[in-house]
């Protein structure tokens, strides 16, 4: 689903005109990425938390040479699932199986 499909659902789904449906969602996104570049944690009941962390430095290999380099230390953007969004898309998510060999 890209952003423009997104658009498209809302307006079906709330009859709000395509352009406000835009506005709405751009808006949506922008706060987003306004919390995240501050490195504010984004909670989203329901659906998720989106927050950054940093990824430490690191020694990588370059494919056509094979020769070590350095990765410089990143900040990097972590989405972890709400239990019901993890529920919704997988049923089985944390349960059991009685007839699953020991």
């Amino acid at each position: 689903m890209t952003k423009s499909d997104i658009v498209e659902t809302l307006h079906k789904k709330t009859g709000v005109p395509r352009r406000n449906a835009m506005q709405i969602v751009e808006t949506f996104f922008e706060i987003i990425r306004e919390q995240l570049e501050q490195h504010e944690e984004v909670k989203l009941a329901g659906f998720g938390n989106f927050s950054t962390r940093k990824k430490g430095s690191r020694l990588g290999r370059n494919p056509r040479t094979m020769q070590e380099v350095e990765i410089s230390q990143r900040d990097v953007v972590s989405f972890h699932p709400s239990h019901i969004l993890r529920a919704k898309v997988d049923p089985h998510h944390g349960t059991t199986h009685d007839d699953a060999p020991a």
